[in-house]
């Protein structure tokens, strides 16, 4: 009960090496749209290797913390009762939407979580973009309370893992939309799609895990519209692959923005990526504003045109 007999994230792998190659193979002979560049690809692997060396690095702190809350439940939830795995996966899955949506409103996660969407292409290897410093961060954090509740830290390991393995397959262009029934319920190629563009209309969406029921039940969601397309990356692109740079840039920024303005360090720490005490800078909010008022300006004017 305490560690899960199997990690569905590693029995995945020999798939996620051939779904890769498959999706180069069909983007070179014009079979499906699929963009790789291979500094970019080499990147998004190397990442993959470090954020597992990173996760054995911190393991045994997270599990000692996780047994301890084991040991301390208020209930005793078992792992051979289907119901408990129905109610786990709606659970778990909620806490992915929260973890993620905080992993971008929040600059302290989304210095670990930046490195996930640094990638200027969208395909299959950048799902294997993970965190390095998601345990320094606290990330973890967030799903102690499933245990704490009586839910066996084996069996929230399982979900967590299941979770990750179906994320994988929607870091695709090559599938462009999914049956209406599926993407009214489940997370798509499409949904995510909009959660790594970089554009102001589809800014800070679709966090969602498996499900995008979360993202509508909360205001999150925003649908992808064929007359924009995605365009991703981050707001302001790192423009080189030097991996360091890649996954501690932005620890470094708050290291700066930090020393340079003690005084407000609570606000460049936990305020918003983009947050600035003089509001010289924009944030995810300010960025979308702009769009807003263009777009209504824009309206205005076409509507003007021809009037008497």
């Amino acid at each position: 009960m305490l560690k899960a007999a199997f990690d569905p994230v590693q029995l995945a792998i020999p798939f996620f090496v051939l779904a890769i190659i498959l999706e180069i193979l069909l983007g070179r002979f014009g079979k499906a749209k699929a963009n790789y560049e291979t500094r970019d690809t080499a990147m998004s692997l190397s990442m993959g290797f470090g954020s597992t060396v990173a996760g054995l690095l911190l393991g045994s702190v997270i599990f000692a913390t996780t047994v301890w809350i084991w040991n301390h439940r208020i209930f005793t939830i078992p792992m051979t009762a289907i119901w408990a795995w129905v109610v786990l996966f709606l659970l778990e899955d909620l806490t992915y939407y929260w973890f993620h949506r905080l992993a971008h409103e929040r600059r302290i996660w989304w210095a670990s979580h930046v490195n996930h969407h640094t990638s200027t292409h969208y395909n299959l290897s950048t799902a294997l973009r993970q965190t390095w410093t998601g345990g320094v961060a606290g990330t973890w954090l967030l799903w102690l309370p499933l245990t704490f509740l009586g839910f066996p830290p084996a069996m929230v390991a399982i979900q967590k893992g299941v979770s990750l393995v179906y994320q994988f397959w929607i870091h695709t262009e090559a599938i462009k939309r999914m049956p209406l029934w599926f993407e009214a319920v489940f997370n798509t190629p499409s949904h995510h799609r909009v959660h790594h563009a970089r554009n102001a209309r589809y800014l800070d969406a679709n966090y969602a895990g498996i499900l995008i029921i979360w993202d509508k039940m909360f205001g999150t969601f925003i649908p992808e519209v064929d007359e924009e397309p995605c365009s991703y990356g981050t707001v302001k692109n790192l423009g080189n692959f030097n991996i360091l740079h890649n996954v501690f840039h932005e620890w470094v920024g708050i290291a700066k923005d930090v020393a340079a303005s003690p005084r407000h360090a609570l606000g460049y720490i936990f305020g918003p990526p983009g947050w600035s005490h003089d509001g010289s800078r924009d944030t995810s909010h300010t960025l979308k504003a702009k769009w807003r008022a263009r777009v209504e300006a824009e309206s205005g004017d076409q509507a003007g045109v021809g009037a008497p």
